[in-house]
């Protein structure tokens, strides 16, 4: 078993035929289908079920790509870490479900901070990326929010992945709406009230992608919604169809993205929990305890 066949797994799976994989690859549709057939004699598993209609993961190959997805992705820190003509600069990442202010806290960073040389990510992404990209590393720090609605699922899940919470603040549950939203005057509103717009939610793309929603309501059964995994996309399709969503409250001026949209208090509770998570044990470099300085300056419990 090799790195390259780990690859080759991750990407058939990716897609809808050995063909399209091949293609993706860069190599020939038999070699492909070579190494794989000589991984699973190698494991004594089959990983994927080929039909005539195509191919799909078998139960034990779903397993297996949970396995091959984490020793790819540490494989891929190392050899950006050691292996890329960036190595000699100073690397730090993090990873965030979508709030400004850890977008704020990382600019804030690197102006204070200066570095003279330096490669630094920041992913807005989904809840699991989120909890995967700290647990193994790829980021020292993440971002996250929970509320009643998924809070159990996503405390266990910190336990499960050796991760350490850090509260910073508590938001009650709002709706936004367009500007021009014939409610957009109304200080405080029902979810029934809504019930005739389409609710736009941010696609988590999982199988348990109603535990690990980042927005409030969860367990609410919402007769009109749409998912979206693009901010702008979201706002336009809010402005355009008289939707909403539902979130924090905290929107920024400076982000030209939600200028346009109006908050209004929920009537019904499921305030978030919104903080910060490391890795259980793991030494943080200077870059990662001056982000958490900056984002303590958020922190209001």
């Amino acid at each position: 078993m090799n790195i390259n066949q780990l690859k080759y797994v991750l990407e058939v799976a990716a897609s809808s035929s050995m063909r399209e994989a091949s293609t993706g690859l860069y190599i020939s549709q038999p070699a492909l289908s070579a190494s794989i057939r000589e991984l699973e004699e190698e494991l004594g598993i089959l990983i994927f079920e080929r039909t005539n209609k195509g191919i799909s993961l078998t139960d034990a190959g779903r397993d297996f790509l949970s396995y091959a997805k984490k020793a790819v992705g540490q494989y891929e820190i190392l050899e950006d870490r050691y292996l890329s003509k960036d190595s000699d600069k100073e690397r730090f990442s993090v990873s965030t479900q979508h709030y400004n202010f850890s977008i704020k806290a990382f600019t804030d960073l690197i102006k204070k901070m200066k570095p003279e040389k330096f490669v630094f990510s920041i992913h807005e992404t989904k809840t699991k990326e989120v909890l995967d990209d700290v647990r193994s590393l790829k980021s020292e720090v993440g971002i996250i929010s929970f509320s009643g609605s998924n809070e159990a699922v996503i405390k266990k899940l910190f336990r499960d992945y050796g991760l350490v919470f850090e509260p910073l603040m508590q938001r009650e549950t709002y709706v936004y709406v367009w500007k021009n939203h014939k409610l957009a005057g109304r200080k405080e509103i029902s979810i029934e009230e809504m019930k005739e717009y389409p609710c736009v939610s941010f696609d988590q793309s999982s199988d348990s992608n109603f535990y690990l929603t980042e927005e409030a309501m969860a367990d609410y059964e919402f007769e009109k919604m749409i998912k979206s995994d693009d901010r702008a996309t979201s706002m336009e399709i809010i402005a355009e169809l008289g939707g909403y969503s539902i979130g924090s409250g905290m929107l920024s001026g400076d982000d030209a993205v939600l200028q346009g949209l109006v908050a209004i208090k929920l009537k019904e509770e499921d305030p978030l929990i919104i903080g910060y998570i490391t890795r259980k044990g793991s030494e943080m470099s200077v870059y990662g305890e001056a982000y958490v300085k900056e984002l303590m300056r958020y922190k209001e419990i």
